[in-house]
């Protein structure tokens, strides 16, 4: 009776054992089965997805390359994010490490506003899927206007027209307040006399880019880019920068000159008024919009309805600008470091990004000078602006640099 107790005992133990074996073979069958969506995606290979010298071809992220983009935004180059030597072979070729790198993804490199760098230019900038779509960019698909005024004429102009506007002589269009012989021989039909005031008001300002906004409507370009008679443009950067979007998107590019948005009173008919507050890009360091988005601003600016917008907020031509843009049509600007003002202090630009820049400025030539650190054939004296260096040094063969070169 012992024995044949002891033997059912040793059959129960051999048989749990064995349908304890079959369930664990059960177990992955009764999972669900996974999705595709679920599945690890591969890296892309080649020129799928990625940003290549700038541009970026027309196919989706995949979810784990998006991921990897925004783990790197929050610095520059290393800064609480990736280090830019693991990203992949090829992501990015361009010539600013800092600055160009984060253009073509559109990311928002304000140092202004640091909580948007990482959605709100990005989802404005690219496609629903992925990064800003490159296109086919010639230079004469940019309306460049310059705004200047009479007095300036000569001793600004001229200057302009010596170095960056002898590139872009057809793409250029003179903004200017009164009548000159001289200048008109220069610059053709694209000299535009806007009859608004000289006076550097916010009236007259705002008279004159409702001359520009119109200008460029009619001319059918792809870009608008405005700038200021003391900048220099750099082409090749502008068409670097433009190109890494579509003109049919909204963007809005250039740079902020406050550290905060502006906040505005928006005057209503009930004699009441409301608070809004948005970014601006300033005029004196240049901007530039896509058409796209320069049509849907048409019933606040075009055909003088600028200069009624402007009044409704009282601020100027650059301010108005963004206040349509950002808080009427609700498209965020993208922010870029690539665009430079006398406001800001051009010796603490680095010299090895001087020539990658989109827009130099000038300012102060007595008590504090106030220009780009950057050596060449022209001293200090002989070229103040150091517009006649960057010049040289971007195009050396100009007549007037090499000329200067001979012993």
């Amino acid at each position: 009776m012992h024995l044949s107790r002891v033997g059912i005992s040793k059959l129960c133990f051999l048989l749990s054992l064995v349908f304890c074996a079959f369930l664990l073979l059960l177990i992955p069958g009764l999972q669900p089965p996974r999705r595709q969506g679920d599945l690890p995606q591969p890296l892309p290979q080649g020129k799928t997805g990625w940003v290549q010298g700038g541009s970026v071809n027309q196919q989706p992220l995949k979810p784990n390359v998006l991921q990897l983009i925004r783990a790197a935004a929050p610095g520059p180059d290393t800064e609480g994010g990736l280090d830019m030597k693991e990203w992949p072979v090829g992501l990015l070729q361009t010539v600013d490490k800092r600055s160009e790198r984060a253009e073509v993804l559109g990311r928002n490199l304000s140092a202004y506003d640091p909580d948007k760098r990482d959605s709100s230019a990005y989802s404005r900038s690219t496609s629903r899927q992925g990064l800003p779509v490159k296109e086919p960019l010639k230079q004469e698909d940019i309306f460049i206007a310059v705004k200047t005024t009479r007095k300036y004429h000569k001793s600004r102009l001229d200057l302009l027209f010596q170095t960056w506007i002898s590139r872009a002589k057809k793409e250029t269009f003179i903004f200017t307040d009164g009548e000159d012989k001289e200048l008109r021989e220069k610059a053709g039909n694209q000299m535009i006399n806007t009859n608004c005031s000289a006076a550097h008001t916010r009236q007259a300002l705002c008279c004159k880019m409702s001359v520009e906004y119109d200008k460029f409507i009619e001319s059918g370009k792809k870009w608008f880019c405005h700038v200021d008679d003391d900048n220099y443009v750099n082409l090749a950067s502008l068409m670097r920068l433009l190109s890494s979007y579509s003109h049919t998107r909204d963007v809005y590019l250039g740079r902020p000159s406050l550290d905060h948005p502006i906040e505005a009173a928006e005057r209503v008919k009930s004699d009441g008024s409301i608070s809004v507050k948005f970014w601006f890009a300033t005029g004196g360091a240049g901007f530039c919009i896509s058409r796209g988005l320069a049509l849907k601003m048409s019933p606040w600016a075009s055909l003088g309805n600028f200069i009624s917008t402007a009044e409704k907020i009282r601020l100027p031509d650059d301010c108005t600008i963004g206040y349509i843009i950002e808080a009427l049509l609700e498209v965020k600007m993208i922010h870029s470091r690539l665009f430079h003002s006398h406001l800001e202090n051009l010796q603490r630009l680095p010299i090895d990004t001087v020539l990658s820049q989109v827009t130099l400025s000038y300012g102060g030539f007595e008590s504090h000078r106030n220009v780009v650190s950057i050596g060449g054939i022209f001293s200090l004296v002989e070229d103040p602006s150091r517009f006649k260096t960057v010049h040289c040094l971007l195009y050396s063969d100009t007549n007037w640099c090499s000329s200067k070169r001979r012993p």
